[in-house]
């Protein structure tokens, strides 16, 4: 081969990296200072921290959906361990500031929510829909902004399905319940956290006895000898134990940024009610009781780029686009067999449906509900892993395969 070729085919390699990289990269600085000049610099910061989030997401495949069907499937617990990690450390950091009220002058609340059968019914729903769609609420986004449209028709799923359960909210409220539970307030801060770090334990310790009777020994999540450690952090792919501090500390700035910890599903009703209205139908929402809650009848009347709960996602899509690009693996992929797209649209509107009943999704109310110190994201995870078991039965029917893939997280 002459050294004609050899430099013929680095330039096209080089043009291939580059071009979507400046492109992504455009984008994305692009989005940012166009929101603060059309907002302010507090919203452009929540799309930045947004794309924190997703390149997070992306770098170490960070997710539910697939480390949830790993366990169940191949009994392979890295990825759940990954979770009781990041929750560890979120407790660490959340529980303090919760009791105090305050973080850096600005208040702040955790989610505590009753437990009830909405809790219980909404995340059975949504753990079904999680395997059904092939993605969660964060996973969907970031699988967006990587390329992979064929999460569009879940988001799709999820926004109608929400805007739905957002009609039935005050029926899911009038079941019975019972009070919200604080183990901050139970216990005190101290030893709040050492319970909730003793669980953490004990699930991680039954994940490796699953994995060790099933196959001898545990999956390892080893940094690539092959290459070096800042190439690695800034082109991925990231040791899921990266993923799982990061996403801690960052769900802890949102915290002390918007005064609660970071939530996913609370956009999609606003999405679904902004198409709504966008379309001139008229649904009433004044008269829905879940839309006169606190700030939702206000998110009603102003524009989506105030909305905290929308420039985050919206930056976890940007960011998992800039995450991917850096990676060189930045392509369109919306193939897939036509059972797949029903799959994903009933998952979607299970998703929705279920994260809006349920006091929100993996992020809102398993991961800040547990970080927050309330009993009812516990509630939470036991009925969606229920019903992520169901849906890995189920997902035969659609043609989903059910191989659980360990190496990483969906």
């Amino acid at each position: 081969m002459s050294s004609n070729t050899v430099t013929d085919r680095s330039t096209s390699i080089s043009i291939a990296y580059l071009a979507p990289l400046l492109c992504a990269a455009a984008l994305s600085i692009g989005a940012v200072v166009w929101l603060a000049n059309t907002e302010s610099w507090f919203e452009a910061s929540l799309l930045a921290l947004g794309a924190a989030l997703g390149l997070v997401l992306y770098h170490a495949a960070f997710g539910f959906t697939t480390a949830w069907r790993a366990l169940i499937i191949d009994g392979r617990g890295k990825g759940l361990r990954a979770q009781m990690l990041m929750l560890a450390v979120a407790v660490c950091l959340f529980f303090p500031a919760l009791a105090a009220g305050d973080l850096f002058g600005n208040d702040v609340n955790g989610f505590v929510r009753p437990l009830g059968w909405s809790i219980i019914i909404g995340a059975f729903v949504f753990g079904i829909g999680m395997q059904l769609g092939n993605g969660c609420a964060s996973g969907n986004l970031y699988h967006a902004g990587g390329g992979q449209l064929r999460a569009l028709p879940c988001i799709i799923g999820f926004t109608l399905g929400a805007l739905w359960a957002s009609k039935d909210y005050e029926w899911w409220t009038t079941l019975p319940q019972f009070a919200p539970y604080s183990f901050i307030e139970q216990f005190g801060v101290i030893q709040a956290i050492v319970i909730n770090l003793a669980v953490f334990a004990v699930i991680a310790w039954f994940t490796v006895v699953i994995e060790k009777r099933r196959h001898g020994s545990l999956e390892k999540d080893a940094l690539h000898s092959s290459l070096p450690l800042y190439r690695q952090l800034i082109s991925g792919p990231w040791p899921f134990i990266w993923g799982a501090i990061a996403l801690a500390i960052l769900n802890f700035i949102t915290l002390a940024m918007i005064g609660r910890p970071w939530a996913v599903a609370v956009a999609y009703p606003l999405w679904g009610a902004k198409v709504a209205a966008w379309l001139e139908v008229d649904l009433e929402l004044d008269f829905w009781t879940y839309w006169m809650q606190p700030g939702r009848e206000s998110a009603l009347i102003e524009p989506l780029t105030t909305d905290a709960g929308t420039l985050m996602n919206v930056g976890i899509i940007i960011g998992a686009l800039m995450a991917a690009a850096l990676a060189g693996k930045l392509t369109i992929q919306w193939r897939m067999p036509w059972q797949h797209w029903i799959a994903a649209i009933i998952g979607g509107l299970m998703l929705g449906y279920g994260a809006t009943i349920a006091f929100g999704c993996n992020i809102g109310a398993y991961f800040g509900g547990i970080a927050s110190g309330s009993l009812h994201g516990w509630l939470w995870l036991v009925a969606a892993f229920i019903g992520s078991i169901i849906g890995t039965w189920i997902r035969p029917v659609f043609k989903l395969s059910n191989t659980a893939t360990t190496q990483r997280c969906n």
